[in-house]
């Protein structure tokens, strides 16, 4: 989203004072960043793009803004701010730089986006910045309160798994060092999100590096290349303190973690990617040890298919956001092609509320057959926007301030993109942009 700016008085920083306060009073935003892999990654370069999302624009839904990466096969994936509303105390902070950190390159970007129509690059820190503190695959970027910048890793230097986290500094975008006290770090890594005020953090797992980049392979699994464990963490101390394996065949593949926006509650969720189930994870305040408890609260159920990669699809849940009133989960199913809605209101009674679909792999021109479906009693028909079939499946979600509008991105990684989805890659390739 762009970043908005606090009018004074009184003079504050970055982002709201509470998410009740985002969630009331937010203005609605004008600009997204997208991050754009490009799919023929050897003969060009990925960009970031600025698109216009204010309908009272003469350029409402257009892209005004483009950088393209000075190196080929990046991968850009996410991004994070350099400053957010855990600084919103401190007036010289200024939200004005994305983090790019790339999975395949292990370089992470800096891109001021200060002038959404003219973005320009801070500083690149190169792969073996990275690689002197032996992670590779970068991953989630996430802005602290005392200024600095985390991001989670994926891989070691050799791009075996192993999930660790870097620091750099907000301002000169310089690393610092690792954030683990001990300088440990666990099998496998992902995505990770804090809730400070709990002394808490909760870090995720996919698998390693050197499978995933060769695209996904049902064995692989078999053989412990991909994740099932959820991390605990202790915030303030910087160490591990529990590991949490999710049981089969629901648990495999966590990857989105967000706890609820209220700082006061220790409840998170996390989706599981082949999983593709949503587990709740909340702290008993009657425990005597301060252990994090879980349970399976949405379980998805493949599909019986034919004419694909294999006989069950699963739906393959890839991202979960919660709207900032910490009233609504979303999930997007990239192979299924749903965004789910759920009521988490009672996060111990989770109701599925909204439903639609985004491309996907089982709609009527799909070519896919449903020989089974515990859902549905009929295959979705294909979106079509402005003439054209959408391709791909819904992937990265991204929700307004208040709720009402709701963004996705239809590419997961460019390898497993053009695996199951080659069509996409086609169309892509003919696109003039």
């Amino acid at each position: 989203m762009s970043q908005q700016k606090c009018q004074p008085p009184p003079a504050c920083g970055p982002g709201f004072k509470s998410p009740g306060d985002a969630f009331q009073k937010g203005p609605r935003e004008k600009v997204i960043f997208v991050t754009c892999p490009n799919v023929n990654p050897s003969e060009a370069a990925d960009i970031i793009a600025s698109v216009d999302v204010d309908p009272d624009s003469e350029t409402f839904c257009k892209v005004i803004g483009r950088l393209q990466m000075p190196h080929l096969g990046d991968e850009v994936h996410h991004t994070g701010w350099n400053a957010c509303s855990s600084c919103h105390s401190d007036a010289l902070r200024k939200r004005t730089h994305l983090f790019l950190p790339c999975l395949n390159s292990s370089r992470i970007y800096t891109v001021d986006v200060s002038d959404p129509r003219a973005l320009k690059f801070g500083k690149i820190v190169e792969t073996d910045k990275l690689a002197a503190f032996g992670v590779s695959f970068p991953h989630t970027a996430h802005c602290l309160a005392d200024g600095s910048v985390m991001v989670s890793t994926i891989g070691d230097e050799r791009s075996e798994g192993r999930g660790d986290f870097v620091l750099l500094d907000g301002t000169t975008f310089c690393p610092l060092g690792k954030w683990p006290a001990d300088g440990n770090g666990t099998r496998f890594g992902y995505d990770f999100w804090y809730q400070p005020r709990q002394n808490l953090m909760l870090s995720t797992e996919w698998g390693t590096p050197n499978k995933i980049q060769k695209g996904f392979d049902p064995s692989d699994v078999a053989k412990g290349d991909y994740g099932n464990c959820v991390h605990v963490w202790d915030w303030q101390q910087r160490r591990l303190t529990q590991s949490i394996e999710l049981s089969s065949p629901e648990g495999q593949m966590p990857l989105e973690v967000r706890f609820l926006h209220n700082p006061n509650e220790a409840t998170a969720f996390v989706g599981t990617a082949l999983g593709s189930a949503i587990f709740h994870f909340w702290r008993d305040p009657n425990d005597t040890l301060p252990q994090m408890c879980h349970r399976l609260a949405v379980a998805i159920p493949p599909k019986k298919v034919r004419n694909w990669a294999m006989d069950l699809m699963p739906a393959l849940v890839t991202d979960i956001l919660l709207s900032m009133d910490d009233r609504f989960l979303f999930l997007s199913c990239w192979l299924h092609g749903d965004i789910r809605q759920y009521d988490i209101s009672d996060p111990f009674e989770i109701k599925l509320v909204g439903q639609c679909f985004v491309g996907g792999s089982v709609h009527t021109q799909s070519g896919v057959e449903v020989l089974e479906d515990k859902e549905l009693k009929t295959q979705p028909e294909p979106l079509i926007v402005r003439g054209h079939r959408v391709e791909g499946g819904p992937q990265m979600l991204q929700l307004s301030l208040d709720g009402r509008r709701l963004y996705v991105t239809n590419s997961l990684y460019s390898v497993w993109d053009a695996q199951f989805y080659p069509e996409l890659i086609r169309l892509v390739e003919k696109c003039p942009f």
